[in-house]
């Protein structure tokens, strides 16, 4: 439920900030932790968001990876990455990304330091090309390991139709 997972973040997580002022002050207590591109997954190039995380943010994030990693080892697609679209939020950003996403929430978990979004449409792969069969087989077993992660009760997530991605926060 939405109203159950928007108050464990803001309790589990970080104080909202309202710029990157804040964000930083956040960052130098060690609160946040930066999240670069890791085994079975990568971050993308984040207009809206930064690339920090809790601890158990990131920690969740490594797991789904070596998950998805493991999940797709015995197919001609194994190497490829899924791909991080957005992490943690600012008060200043939201302003900024509510221009062209009017789904944009005051109380998104972003603002806590242990949410981020996975697309299910981009992935990176080894392959020259990668056809519509390949997206879709990486974009179930992508869910696949969401799903579970979910029924361990490590994450909450949702599946976002419009922004073509799966809305995780994490639940440790």
């Amino acid at each position: 439920m939405l109203p159950d997972y928007i108050a464990h973040s803001s309790v589990a997580g970080i104080d909202k900030c309202a710029d990157e002022k804040e964000l930083r002050k956040k960052i130098l207590k060690r609160e946040l932790r930066k999240v670069r591109g890791g085994r079975g997954y990568e971050t993308e190039d984040l207009s809206y968001s930064y690339p920090y995380l809790t601890r158990e943010g990131k920690a969740l994030v490594k797991e789904i990876g070596r998950r998805f990693r493991k999940e797709i080892s015995k197919t001609g697609l194994r190497g490829s990455d899924f791909r991080i679209t957005s992490m943690t939020r600012t008060g200043e950003v939201l302003k900024k990304l509510r221009r062209s996403n009017t789904n944009a929430s005051e109380n998104s978990p972003h603002f806590h330091g242990n949410a981020f979004d996975i697309s299910y449409v981009r992935f990176t792969a080894k392959k020259w090309y990668i056809t519509e069969c390949d997206k879709y087989y990486l974009k179930e077993a992508l869910a696949e390991v969401i799903w579970k992660l979910r029924e361990e009760k490590k994450c909450w997530a949702t599946y976002e139709i419009n922004q073509g991605c799966f809305h995780v926060v994490a639940r440790y």
